[in-house]
């Protein structure tokens, strides 16, 4: 509507342009109104001035109008200058479409800070890089799980894991990829997964990181569990009839006149050696059934400071303690911890049982209890000693049930340690160097 009376305007003064001049021309040539003709032609002049003007104004507001589309500059505003007509039409649709558009990029702007709140706030790890490397995006979840805080190149990430680059920058769409990362003091079992998308003229990949150690190790708990089960049932019901059945033989040989003496007492020694072992193997399973009974915890406040010392005094106060010096450290002094006492307690009892038999051939034996927050805020608590250590190959099955390194090891303490440590929703790992000691972390 606005272009169409722009144009009638423009043809109205031009007809009237048209004609002034042809009065003007015909006063000049045809009669002597001398003055008359030299107002109508200045007439004429201004009118062509006013034309002029007329169009300029309009093709500058349409040139400004244009030039803030282009430029995305929604801020500019064409107010009514007071001439009315289609000027004030035109005017109008300009601020229409501006506040369109304003509307437009604010309704864009808000999509925009929804998706980056889900985004930073989803508990998967998200990373958005390029072919070049460049980091787009890196949520608080990738940066929690990788221990940085932050990225603007893929490479960066090489301070975390020196094999995690490549392995991100080989991963193809719709790939799936389990990585392992080992943190000071942590093992990471991450799912990677990877998509790919274009962003104009730039190819954008975006993996995902999921760690999965917890649930692998629970999985891994509850095989051992069920195998335990089993194996604990179908022993218990063979050997229990036979333990029996070996006390009856030995009542019966005991009281029995019908052997003579020699026969009676080989007789009596072999069914006590049978009874004595069937006994001593149903408690050794029986031992066993505690990695299946673990009750859940009751979960309390407790000063870890009040905890350690309490740990301390009881293992120093151990008859096989020698001369072990048993210390222990909190820092902050006052950091508590939410967990069950006594679970935590029979862990730290494990711990400092097996550093006072590593040190059981030491004259300087030192045991050291210390807790403090780690990097992202969680309590640990570690249980070091001085002694011979562990061997790297004994390192990787130490919270296996069943496997010790004594000769008189029942192998379920750090099995049980680990269970306890997984019904808190942390967990237990060892480091270990030939000649230096052993060091057991809790993680809450």
């Amino acid at each position: 509507m606005a272009f169409r009376n722009f144009r009638l305007v423009c043809t109205t003064r031009a007809i009237f342009l048209v004609a002034t001049i042809t009065v003007t021309v015909y006063l000049v040539l045809e009669t002597e109104l001398v003055a008359t003709a030299v107002i109508l032609g200045a007439f004429a002049t201004f009118q062509v001035w006013a034309l002029v003007h007329y169009v300029d104004k309009s093709n500058r507001d349409l040139g400004r109008f244009l030039l803030s589309v282009r430029y995305s500059d929604f801020t500019s505003s064409f107010p009514d200058d007071g001439k009315g007509g289609s000027h004030r039409e035109l005017r109008e649709v300009f601020e229409n479409v501006l506040r369109e558009f304003r509307k437009t990029r604010s309704d864009r702007q808000e999509q925009y800070r929804y998706l980056q709140t889900v985004v930073q706030h989803v508990g998967i790890g998200l990373l958005a890089f390029d072919s070049s490397g460049k980091i787009d995006l890196i949520n608080n979840a990738a940066k929690r799980l990788l221990g940085i805080s932050v990225a603007r190149d893929i490479n960066d990430l090489g301070r975390v894991s020196s094999e995690l680059v490549p392995k991100l920058q080989s991963l193809t769409a719709g790939q799936r990829e389990l990585h392992r990362i080992v943190l000071p003091g942590e093992t990471l079992q991450l799912v990677l997964a990877a998509t790919e998308f274009k962003l104009g003229q730039r190819s954008i990949k975006l993996v995902s990181f999921q760690n999965i150690s917890s649930e692998l190790a629970e999985r891994e708990m509850e095989a051992w569990q069920q195998l335990v089960r089993v194996l604990t049932h179908e022993i218990m019901n063979s050997i229990t009839p036979i333990a029996s059945l070996a006390t009856t033989s030995r009542q019966m040989v005991e009281t029995s006149g019908l052997l003579n003496d020699t026969v009676q007492n080989d007789l009596h020694s072999a069914i006590t050696t049978i009874e004595r072992r069937s006994q001593g193997l149903l408690h050794f399973v029986d031992a066993y059934r505690t990695l299946t009974r673990i009750p859940k915890p009751a979960y309390k406040i407790i000063r870890v400071a009040e905890l350690l010392e309490r740990i301390a005094r009881l293992a120093a106060s151990r008859p096989d303690a020698g001369k072990v010096t048993v210390f222990s450290r909190c820092d902050p002094p006052t950091m508590e911890l939410t967990a069950d006492p006594d679970l935590v307690e029979q862990v730290l009892i494990n711990l400092t049982t097996n550093a006072l038999q590593a040190l059981s051939d030491q004259d300087d034996g030192r045991i050291e209890l210390t807790s403090r927050l780690s990097e992202r805020g969680r309590v640990l608590i570690e249980v070091k000693d001085n002694g011979s250590g562990i061997s790297s190959e004994a390192l990787e099955s130490v919270f296996v049930p069943f496997f010790t390194t004594r000769k008189d090891g029942t192998g379920i303490g750090l099995s049980l340690s680990r269970q306890i440590m997984r019904l808190h929703k942390g967990d237990i790992t060892a480091a270990s160097r030939a000649g230096e000691g052993a060091t057991f972390t809790l993680r809450f």
